[in-house]
Parts: C-alpha cells; sequence; structure tokens
C-alpha cells in the first residue's frame, strides 16, 4: 500500500513542477509556452510540435515554425494564451521580447504559485486519506493486525510529511525565483 501511496504522491510532486513551470519569472524560458494550443489545420497542437521555441538570451524567445503558413495562428494563440507577451513576426520568425515583471505582477504570481502549492498539498493529502482507508479496510478484513495498521499508518505519515515538506521547497525556490 504504502508503494502506491508513494508513486501517487511522486505524480502529484511532479505534476507541480509542470504548472510551475508554466508561471512566467521574467525570465525567458520554453515552458513558458507549455500550454499555447495552435490552431493546425483544424486541431489545436501544442506550441512545440508545429515550431522551435529558442532562448538566445535571457529576455528573449524566438520561435521558429516549421510550416511558414502558421507564422498568424502563432501569433494568434500567443495573444490568446493570455501571458502577457507582444509577439512580433518578420516574416520568417517570431520574436518575443519578455519584460521585467512589475512588482504588483510579481506579487500576483507568488500568489497563484502559493494557491497551486496549497493545491497540491491538498492532493498529497488526499492520497495518505486513501491510504488510511483502504488500510482500515484490510484490518476490518482480516488481512493486517492493529499493530501492522498502527505501523502503516504511521509510515504513511512520515511519507507524506516528506512530500509535504518538498513541495515547500519547491514553491520556495519558485517564489525567490519571481522575487528575483
Amino acid at each position: 500500500m504504502a508503494f502506491d501511496a508513494s508513486a501517487r504522491m511522486e505524480k502529484s510532486i511532479a505534476s507541480f513542477k509542470g504548472a510551475l513551470g508554466a508561471i512566467r519569472t521574467g525570465r525567458a524560458s520554453a515552458s513558458i509556452f507549455d500550454k499555447v494550443r495552435v490552431d493546425y489545420y483544424g486541431s489545436k497542437s501544442p506550441l512545440n510540435q508545429v515550431a522551435t521555441v529558442s532562448i538566445p538570451d535571457a529576455r528573449s524567445v524566438v520561435i521558429s515554425p516549421f510550416d511558414k503558413s502558421l507564422i498568424t495562428e502563432i501569433e494568434k494563440a500567443i495573444l490568446t494564451a493570455d501571458l502577457g507577451l507582444n509577439p512580433s513576426n518578420d516574416g520568417k520568425v517570431i520574436r518575443i521580447a519578455i519584460p521585467p515583471l512589475t512588482a504588483e505582477r510579481r506579487k500576483e504570481l507568488v500568489k497563484q504559485a502559493k494557491n497551486l502549492s496549497e493545491e497540491y498539498r491538498t492532493a498529497i493529502r488526499n492520497v495518505r486519506r486513501d491510504g488510511n482507508d483502504d488500510l482500515k479496510k484490510r484490518q476490518k478484513a482480516g488481512e493486517i493486525t492493529e499493530d501492522e495498521l498502527k505501523k502503516e499508518t504511521d509510515s504513511l505519515q512520515k511519507l507524506t510529511d516528506k512530500f509535504i515538506a518538498e513541495i515547500n521547497t519547491i514553491f520556495e525556490a519558485k517564489e525567490k525565483e519571481i522575487l528575483s
């Protein structure tokens, strides 16, 4: 049981890191565009499947579409993704200057990251709750003794504490990144 809980908690951590990666920090990063979907011949495709996203320096992004006819669609997708970025194209590539974040915007982003971290802490606690429920059912069914139940519940709590501490550490690093 504890192994299943551990695997589910690991997935939550990976998902949390991915969600935080999409939060803009004032530095150029390809992960900012992970949620951008481009209308590609009638279907919505991730930006990285229709173009190359490169980071020439800390404050700019260059997007090179594989199909040059998609340039206006990519621009439209970036604008509708509400990233606060203004793309400009020269017919071949799209260039985006990453503006420095205002103090107010930084606070909003920290708040957004904090809310995300709380969501994922709750997800970890839900995994613990499911694990405890499963252990109680197994004890009632006579599969494990009361001592084993206590031991497993304690180890599940330690696992939960470890993963919540990891979420806190990841959040603190992201907060420092946003505020710097």
